[in-house]
């Protein structure tokens, strides 16, 4: 089955008692964890469980708490009442499965591009009710290890990354100078759930089920939680649904505050939407790094170090009302041209698009379950290698990034938005032609 099908049923026998182990199977996904699903029990009644873990001590070494805390917080989420999953079991060394818990598995469904097409019609107001008890937790039910975020002091590592990476993209710099411009005062702090979006919940045909994925939790801004999941790149096309890609915004705060949230502040909300963008940015670089690092190799951190020209064109368009009406109403420069297609031998990209479709029609076929994704994810790295080759889509520019980031360089520059907007809709078409935002910023920004 797997290496872990004996140490886990020993771990099994333990926590919930004899039983026999059938059904282990990696689940599709995780940026950053492995999730196994499994049943356990007697052939007359078993139960179905999910292991969340990381297979060595490495992948939690920059993280602020392990997962006997992460643990101990979603028990206290659950007996708070939140829908959170039912937690059986906290691994110890001796397991020999690395780090990580076991809790029970709700069968529904997690997919935002099945959920929200059709959403149950309860789904925003359970989103908003849920979020205000995960907001209303008892500051002494929360874990200890659970850290109070230092909004600047936050940022300020933000920018120390940035440049560390580069520092030469304008559209983070242009994000960085605005949250610093704009820091709002620290508000009382709760628990911040810190991942609260479509992809981390679960719904069934009763509207939301469970909430996932708490890895990121720390004490901050209850509205950098209501801001993270009506991000663009979030809402999964449904970009006329800003709250989560299921609802409006004010559906979403009523139901919120209807729930005991506290009243929302517009002007800190509009904060965190930029911070947690820029945040996003930042994080999809990261994932480059530790790919180039050797940290992490597999083909799907240096996909999503890719999608950072999603959230540059994200930020790009959250701003570019800072831009004087004139600079907003510029026409766009014309995109680099493309190299001429050679006649003779293949070409780089026409080698690239051989073994994709080989891929496509050999392998993917063959695969099943974590390989399949795998197998689709190589694929998606392989189609940004061809469309890259040869377009001359750039987004670096260090010099000006610097610029901006120290205030000598504002959208204020004649052609400056202009030459940021075209940059951001050719690197975005290379790196995810698929982005809705995308066709919308073409269709605003006649690009």
């Amino acid at each position: 089955m797997t290496d872990l099908a004996a140490p886990l049923s020993a771990f099994m026998t333990r926590v919930a008692g004899p039983g026999t182990l059938s059904g282990l199977a990696r689940l599709s996904g995780g940026a950053n964890m492995e999730s196994w699903a499994f049943d356990w029990g007697a052939s007359s009644h078993r139960g179905a469980y999910v292991l969340r873990r990381a297979p060595s001590a490495d992948y939690m070494a920059d993280r602020p708490y392990g997962h006997a805390d992460e643990a101990a917080l979603v028990m206290a989420a659950h007996d708070a009442g939140v829908k959170a999953p039912k937690v059986v079991g906290v691994l110890a060394d001796s397991d020999g499965m690395g780090t990580g818990y076991v809790m029970r598995r709700v069968i529904a469904e997690v997919n935002p591009a099945k959920i929200v097409p059709a959403p149950p019609p309860s789904l925003i107001a359970d989103l908003g009710r849920e979020m205000a008890r995960i907001h209303a937790i008892p500051r002494a039910a929360i874990p200890a290890a659970i850290p109070l975020m230092d909004t600047g002091a936050a940022l300020a590592e933000l920018k120390a990354r940035f440049l560390t990476y580069g520092g030469d993209r304008p559209a983070i710099a242009l994000a960085i100078k605005w949250c610093e411009d704009h820091l709002p005062t620290p508000a009382e702090p709760v628990l911040v759930h810190g991942d609260y979006r479509m992809g981390n919940i679960m719904v069934d045909g009763d509207g939301l089920a469970v909430v996932l994925d708490w890895e990121l939790a720390h004490r901050g801004d209850a509205h950098e939680d209501l801001a993270f999941g009506c991000m663009t790149v979030w809402r999964f096309g449904q970009l006329d649904k800003p709250a989560f890609g299921v609802g409006s915004i004010e559906e979403y705060f009523a139901a919120y505050e209807a729930a005991g949230g506290a009243p929302i502040d517009a002007a800190r909300f509009r904060f965190w939407l930029v911070y947690r963008t820029l945040w996003w940015a930042l994080g999809c670089l990261q994932m480059g790094q530790a790919w180039r690092s050797g940290a992490d190799t597999t083909v799907e951190r240096v996909v999503v170090g890719r999608r950072t020209a999603e959230q540059e064109l994200d930020l790009i368009a959250l701003l570019e009302e800072e831009a004087p009406a004139a600079e907003r109403a510029r026409a766009l420069p014309p995109s680099p041209s493309a190299a001429p297609v050679p006649a003779g031998e293949p070409t780089n990209a026409e080698m690239v698009q051989a073994v994709r479709d080989w891929l496509a029609s050999e392998i993917k076929p063959r695969s099943e379950g974590h390989g399949k994704f795998q197998v689709a994810v190589a694929m998606n790295a392989l189609g940004i290698v061809m469309r890259d080759l040869g377009a001359g889509a750039r987004a670096e520019d260090q010099a000006l990034a610097a610029a901006m980031m120290a205030g000598a360089t504002t959208l204020a520059e004649p052609g400056l938005l202009a030459r940021m907007r075209r940059a951001a809709l050719d690197k975005c078409a290379v790196d995810s032609p698929k982005y809705a935002a995308l066709a919308r910023a073409r269709a605003a920004w006649g690009g």
